[in-house]
């Protein structure tokens, strides 16, 4: 018998510098063991996603960005529910970075984005972060 589990819906922000290189942020260890992800968050009932994305990072980081293309779409099952996670391309239109909720930071070129422990939903949209 499958277990009907809860479906949580966020967003993430592929978040690109003008040298291409992208943000990874570090949770702390007691979320999610201190992986690394894309940051985000929860969709607010009656948000667009794209208003989501830009809300999170303002909140969570103290960047003001604008969110373009949807990338992809991650489709993840945590033991505990399901995750639907929306991830955007991103630019930065203005603030200053500032961790609010996560512990590091790290600017990844297509060389170096294998080079942290990302997150299981986050490891699905790699390969769409750097396309050739």
């Amino acid at each position: 018998m499958s277990e009907e589990r809860k479906t949580i819906e966020v967003v993430a922000a592929v978040i690109r510098r003008e040298d291409g290189c992208v943000l990874a942020t570090r949770c702390p260890q007691h979320k999610h063991n201190g992986g690394w992800e894309f940051p985000g968050g929860k969709i607010e009932p009656g948000e667009s996603a794209r208003t989501a994305v830009e809300r999170e990072i303002a909140e969570e980081l103290g960047l003001r960005i604008q969110a373009g293309a949807l990338l992809h779409t991650v489709e993840w099952d945590y033991p505990a529910f399901h995750l639907r996670m929306h991830c955007y391309e991103c630019c930065i239109q203005g603030g200053e970075l500032r961790l609010r909720e996560h512990t590091d930071s790290r600017w990844l070129s297509a060389a170096t984005l294998r080079s942290v422990e990302w997150l299981p939903a986050d490891v699905e949209l790699l390969p769409y972060v750097f396309r050739a």
